[in-house]
C-alpha cells in the first residue's frame, strides 16, 4: 500500500513533532513536500531553470483558459511520451483546457501497449481515415511532448489547419526553428519525464496518493523516465531524484505489471533475423531485417537493444523497410543503440543520413540512442513480384550501410 504524502487543500497541517533522535518528524497528514527547494528534489541548477520555466508556462496556460488543446505524440510514441502527455494533460485541467492526447502511427512494443491498457492512459490512434475526417478547427493550440514536430504526420496537418504551436517541451536537441508561446529544450536531461516531474516537484501540480488517476500517471512516468535512462543505468542526479519523488507515489506493483509483459513472436523473429544478418565492423554491430508489418516496427529498436549486448560491441544499428498498409506507404526506419560515451547518436545520424529537400534531418539522438526515418519516395509501395522486392532491399540495404561505413571504417571502400 502506498503511504499518502501530499494532501488535499482542505487538510490542516499537523504540527512538527520531535522524535527520540531529536530530528523533526511529520505525522501522515503533513506534507512531505513543503517546496522543492526545502526538500532538496532538485540540484540548484535544475531549480532555478524549472522554476523559470514553470513561471512562464503559467502565464501562457492562463492566457489560454478554458481552450481544447492537441497534444500531439510521435508517431510510434514511447513510454516518456506518453507518460508526459498524461501529466501535461492533468497540469492543464487546472487551467479548464481540455487536451486530447494523439498519435497517428502505431504502439507495438509490448511495454507500450500494456502501459496504455493497464493505466488505462487517455491516448488515442488516429488512423489515416480519422485523419481525413477530422474536424480541427475545434482546437485552438497544438502541443509537442517528447518531440518537436518531426517525428510525427500531425505537425504537418496542424500547420495546414492553422493551429497554433502553444507548448514545446523535449529533452533532445533542437531540431530546427520552432514558433511556439512556451519552449522548453533540455538535452542534458535524459528523459522528458525527469523536466514534467520538476514541474510536479515546482508545485504545477500537487500529486495526491487518494487519486488512482496521479497514482497511474506517476507510475507511468516512473516507467518513461526508466525506459529512457536505460533502466537507470544511464541517469544523471536529475533523473534520480525525479525518480525518489515519483517512488512516493507510483504503485510498484503495476510498474512490475507493465515491465513483465512478453515479447510477441513477431518480435522474436525481427530479433533473430537482426542476429542472422549483423555486420561487425569496428565494434558497430549493423543489421537490416528486411521487411516489417507497421505494426511490428518496434520490434527494430528491441532488436538493436539486444545487439549492443554482445560481447565486443558497443554501438548496434538496426533498420528495416516498413510498410504501412493504409496508406501503400513503405519507408526505412532505424534504430541505433550505444554504450560508447564518446560517441553522440544525435550527431552521428544526422551526419550519416543528411536531410531532406526542405532541411529537415532524418533522424537525431539522445544520449546513448537515436533512430532515423527515411520516406523511399517514388519506390514506395507494395509490389507482389518477388524479385522486384527482394531487388529494392538489396538497394536500400546496401545504401544504408554505404553511409554508416563511411563513419565506422572511414578509410574503407565504399561498398560495391
Amino acid at each position: 500500500m502506498i503511504e499518502s504524502v501530499v494532501t488535499s487543500k482542505s487538510t490542516p497541517k499537523s504540527k512538527v513533532q520531535p522524535d527520540p533522535s531529536g530530528k523533526p518528524s511529520y505525522s501522515n497528514s503533513e506534507p512531505a513536500v513543503a517546496s522543492a527547494s526545502s526538500q532538496g528534489w532538485m540540484t540548484p541548477q535544475a531549480r532555478n531553470v524549472t522554476e523559470q520555466k514553470v513561471s512562464e508556462i503559467r502565464r501562457v496556460l492562463e492566457q489560454h483558459r478554458g481552450e481544447r488543446h492537441l497534444v500531439a505524440l510521435q508517431d510510434f510514441p514511447d513510454p516518456d511520451a506518453l507518460s508526459c502527455a498524461w501529466t501535461y494533460k492533468l497540469i492543464v485541467q487546472q487551467y479548464d483546457i481540455r487536451c486530447d492526447i494523439v498519435y497517428a502511427g502505431a504502439l507495438s512494443h509490448q511495454e507500450n501497449i500494456a502501459l496504455v491498457r493497464l493505466t488505462n492512459l487517455p491516448a488515442q490512434r488516429w488512423s489515416p481515415q480519422v485523419l481525413r475526417e477530422k474536424d480541427f478547427s475545434i482546437y485552438q493550440g497544438c502541443v509537442f511532448v517528447d518531440n518537436q514536430g518531426t517525428t510525427t504526420q500531425l505537425q504537418s496537418i496542424t500547420q495546414q489547419a492553422g493551429i497554433p504551436l502553444v507548448v514545446v517541451i523535449d529533452h533532445h536537441t533542437a531540431q530546427g526553428e520552432l514558433n511556439a508561446e512556451f519552449i522548453d529544450l533540455r538535452p542534458q536531461v535524459r528523459a522528458t519525464a525527469t523536466i514534467l516531474t520538476q514541474y510536479l516537484q515546482s508545485g504545477l501540480l500537487k500529486l495526491d496518493t487518494n487519486n488512482s488517476e496521479h497514482v497511474k500517471c506517476a507510475t507511468a512516468l516512473m516507467h518513461g523516465l526508466r525506459s529512457d535512462t536505460n533502466r537507470l543505468m544511464q541517469a544523471q542526479e536529475e533523473d534520480f531524484l525525479a525518480a525518489a519523488y515519483l517512488s512516493r507515489f507510483c504503485d510498484a506493483q503495476l510498474l512490475n505489471s507493465v515491465l513483465q509483459a512478453s515479447r510477441s513472436k513477431r518480435v522474436m523473429d525481427v530479433i533473430e533475423r537482426s542476429l542472422r544478418n549483423r555486420m561487425l565492423q569496428n565494434n558497430f554491430s549493423i543489421a537490416g531485417v528486411g521487411y516489417l508489418r507497421y505494426d511490428d516496427r518496434d520490434a527494430i529498436p528491441q532488436a538493436a537493444d539486444f545487439l549492443v549486448t554482445e560481447e565486443n560491441v558497443h554501438t548496434a544499428v538496426v533498420y528495416g523497410i516498413v510498410h504501412d498498409e493504409d496508406d501503400d506507404l513503405e519507408v526505412v526506419i532505424g534504430s541505433l543503440r550505444t554504450s560508447k560515451i564518446t560517441l553522440d547518436p544525435d550527431e552521428f545520424i544526422k551526419e550519416a543520413f543528411g536531410q531532406d529537400a526542405q532541411g529537415r534531418f532524418f533522424g537525431g539522438g539522445r544520449s546513448m540512442a537515436g533512430g532515423f526515418e527515411i520516406p523511399m519516395g517514388f519506390l514506395s509501395g507494395f509490389n507482389e513480384a518477388s524479385d522486384y522486392t527482394r531487388m529494392k532491399w538489396e538497394v536500400f540495404d546496401a545504401q544504408i550501410k554505404q553511409k554508416l561505413l563511411r563513419l565506422v571504417n572511414p578509410d574503407d571502400d565504399i561498398l560495391t
